[in-house]
């Protein structure tokens, strides 16, 4: 599975891609007005940090508009990845775009009837939101499951499947199991994965014992 981080603070992403383990980025409207900064510059930023995907969202929602939103943010770097919203124009868009080669990340997916709709339109990602699936009192691991068995029935589907709303390091490991391809994860979740108590434990216990050698690696 790829771990992709779901935020515009480059501080972050520059930390985390550190560890090797940033395979993507995905921002959105929301991410960008966080960050309080110019949504282009931005992007060029973590395009030149992350060497994977880096998601950007186009904000028009009439298909001509898109596609001209869409074009320009492809020019921006090579690894931009055209984010557009599951909608009719969205799907036009996503197809008008693929066939030019540029990458795209259908997002606000809420059911496997949408996913199938994104794979025929040639998505290049699905972005499910399972977070927001739950708090509305549905599963949204359901959903993932449901579309991870519709595309890997037919050898035609080229769509990853990209889990969104990912509240806690239970929905990676749920994904993983499912064979989602992707997670994006916000800065927090993945900082959430490196922990575990007995992890602590033992490291302080085994600093404790070396520390009464007296001995020093350096």
């Amino acid at each position: 599975m790829k771990f992709f981080i779901d935020t515009a603070d480059i501080a972050e992403i520059r930390d985390l891609a550190a560890t090797g383990l940033v395979d993507g980025v995905t921002t959105n409207p929301s991410l960008i007005h966080k960050s309080g900064r110019n949504f282009i510059e931005v992007v060029k930023e973590i395009c030149a940090v992350v060497e994977g995907p880096v998601s950007a969202e186009v904000t028009a929602t009439e298909h001509a508009k898109m596609l001209a939103e869409g074009r320009k943010l492809a020019k921006i770097a090579d690894n931009v990845c055209v984010k557009v919203p599951l909608t009719p124009d969205g799907l036009k868009t996503c197809k008008a775009l693929r066939t030019e080669g540029i990458m795209v990340n259908v997002t606000l997916c809420f059911s496997a009837a949408q996913a199938l709709l994104a794979a025929k339109a040639d998505a290049s990602f699905i972005s499910p939101f399972v977070g927001r699936l739950d708090d509305v009192g549905s599963d949204g691991m359901e959903l993932i499951e449901e579309i991870v068995q519709i595309y890997h029935a037919y050898d035609s589907i080229r769509t990853e499947v990209l889990v969104a709303s990912v509240r806690h390091p239970i929905h990676v490991i749920q994904s993983a199991k499912m064979g989602a391809d992707v997670a994006t994860l916000p800065p927090a979740v993945l900082r959430q994965m490196f922990n575990h108590p007995l992890t602590d434990k033992g490291l302080a216990a085994f600093l404790a014992d070396w520390a009464k050698t007296g001995q020093t690696i350096l």
